[in-house]
């Protein structure tokens, strides 16, 4: 697939446009089923999710169960991890989920391929396709398939997040470095900096250049109000 196939998905606009480009996608990566979601971590309460994909209504209403994402190994690994995972029935019955496979199989969900980017301030964005006929058996061939799905979501998280995300929501969240975090969140927890400097491995000074950072970056008077707006914006938990 070359990559000006990619770049198409920059454009999108809207919801409708998002679906249009993941379904365009999917269906010439050879699969029918495609869903893509944004989630936003929101401190004190639930995450929330928003997202489009082409499934069949019935699913959707059996999708929306409480407990089907926390049973699901897939959204699990997803969760967890930003290694794109390649799945099969296999994938349920080793942990004890071949019922969930055996109703989802039946919608055309029975194989696939899912990848999800976990990203600075509380963002996910997940990508997932799926078919009801097996990956193919060469492991190059699906390491070709997971290459370019890996590929395509880069493209597309950014206009999805701008497509999904209501206006309310923080979409302009400075972007931190590891260290300006873990910074943070030490400080959280009421070190100094040089405590957070033998915690770190790293000299006083430069724990203070990381708070200072940070500091500068959220638009605070100091690293305590910078603490208060990571924990608001998601940044730390």
């Amino acid at each position: 697939m070359l990559q000006d196939e990619f770049t198409s998905a920059l454009q999108v606009k809207n919801p409708d446009e998002l679906l249009a480009e993941v379904v365009g996608f999917t269906q010439r990566l050879g699969f029918e089923k495609v869903g893509a979601m944004a989630v936003v971590d929101r401190v004190g309460g639930d995450a929330a999710f928003f997202g489009v994909d082409n499934a069949p209504d019935s699913y959707r209403v059996l999708s929306d169960r409480k407990d089907y994402c926390r049973r699901d190994p897939v959204m699990q690994h997803c969760k967890r991890v930003n290694v794109p995972i390649a799945w099969n029935q296999a994938t349920y019955t080793s942990v004890g989920e071949g019922a969930k496979w055996e109703e989802q199989a039946r919608y055309g969900y029975a194989y696939g391929i899912c990848f999800a980017m976990h990203l600075p301030g509380g963002l996910h964005f997940l990508l997932g396709v799926d078919r009801d006929q097996p990956l193919p058996a060469c492991r190059k061939e699906v390491a070709r398939l997971t290459a370019e799905l890996q590929l395509f979501t880069v493209y597309a998280q950014e206009p999805a997040f701008r497509a999904l995300l209501p206006p309310f929501l923080p979409t302009n969240v400075p972007v931190l470095t590891p260290r300006e975090l873990e910074s943070l969140r030490w400080t959280m927890e009421g070190k100094t900096a040089w405590e957070l400097g033998r915690i770190l491995g790293i000299s006083e000074q430069t724990a203070v250049r990381h708070l200072n950072n940070a500091t500068h970056k959220l638009d605070c008077v100091n690293k305590h109000h910078a603490v208060v707006k990571a924990l608001r914006l998601g940044l730390v938990r």
